[in-house]
């Protein structure tokens, strides 16, 4: 039988293209605000909510989502606290979260042997249940960077030039950390806790060397988010390997590819007596580090 006659790999590839085409828009705003690591915070947190679920005989699912939405809103509290150490909320509730599901699985002897698929994933195993609060996040999320685009362009760039724009900085800001947990819990069947940053850091890790506008960056990130997906669960398929280390894989392969290409074409154009080009350079730092230099950046 052909991989798609299988009603667990359709499921697989409906998950994929769901969280694939929301979560690298998520990483690009997040690696412009500089919090590349609260996709991996809010993971610990809702394997902490997964655990809580488990022991209280709640379903880990819905928990796990919940507690993913609450670490989201309390890194915001927790920035607004800490503005000069923005590192620091990401750091404590990371930990404390972690500290949490560990605490929480040794109550009961039999639960940690049942977390290998929040650990690791299991794309393939995803159910209907899974796959419509995919669906609904993804919606949500569509219809959340549509409306709220430019509001979200403004306050990732610049937050007290938004704040003096008549942006409600502080609400938009609390709206997009309730909506990276909400992915970030969605997306945890795909790759599970400890990959599932790849799916929306490494799509937007390669968008950010090459894409020379805001527009691009969101383009580059989704579709190199959904190849990576795709072509993992094809591999994984076909060479019988996890799929959610599979996608991880062929998703660094990616970045990995776009940093030598770029490296390549710098190459050649200083070797053609040129000047190379911003996406050329070797830094590579794309649009991120353009309100640093005081230049503009135009959202289209």
């Amino acid at each position: 039988m052909a991989m798609l006659d299988y009603a667990f790999m359709q499921r697989a590839f409906w998950a994929g293209a769901l969280i694939g085409s929301i979560a690298p828009i998520i990483g690009v705003f997040l690696m412009l605000r500089r919090q590349a690591l609260m996709a991996d915070t809010l993971s610990h947190v809702s394997l902490a909510g997964v655990a809580l679920g488990a022991v209280l005989g709640w379903n880990p699912a819905i928990a796990g989502f919940v507690a993913a939405i609450l670490g989201g809103l309390l890194i915001e509290q927790l920035r607004r606290s800490y503005r000069a150490y923005s590192e620091m909320p990401v750091a404590i509730v990371m930990t404390s979260g972690l500290a949490l599901a560990v605490v929480l699985m040794s109550l009961r002897s039999n639960l940690s042997q049942s977390f290998s698929a929040y650990l690791f994933g299991s794309i393939v195993a995803v159910s209907d249940t899974q796959l419509v609060l995919m669906a609904g996040v993804a919606l949500l999320g569509a219809m959340y960077f549509i409306v709220l685009r430019r509001p979200l362009y403004s306050l990732t760039f610049d937050e007290e030039t938004a704040r003096i724009s008549g942006i409600p900085v502080k609400w938009l800001s609390f709206s997009f950390a309730v909506f990276t947990g909400m992915a970030v819990a969605a997306a945890i069947p795909i790759v599970g806790v400890l990959l599932v940053s790849s799916l929306i850091v490494l799509p937007a890790s390669l968008a950010l060397r090459l894409a020379r506008g805001f527009a691009a960056a969101i383009v580059i990130a989704v579709a190199s988010g959904l190849t990576g997906i795709f072509s993992g669960l094809t591999a994984s398929y076909y060479l019988d390997m996890p799929p959610g280390g599979t996608i991880a894989l062929v998703l660094l392969l990616f970045l990995l590819a776009g940093i030598a290409g770029q490296k390549v074409r710098g190459w050649l154009a200083r070797k053609n007596g040129r000047r190379a080009t911003r996406s050329e350079r070797d830094n590579g730092e794309f649009i991120s580090m353009s309100a640093k230099d005081g230049e503009s950046l135009s959202l289209e």
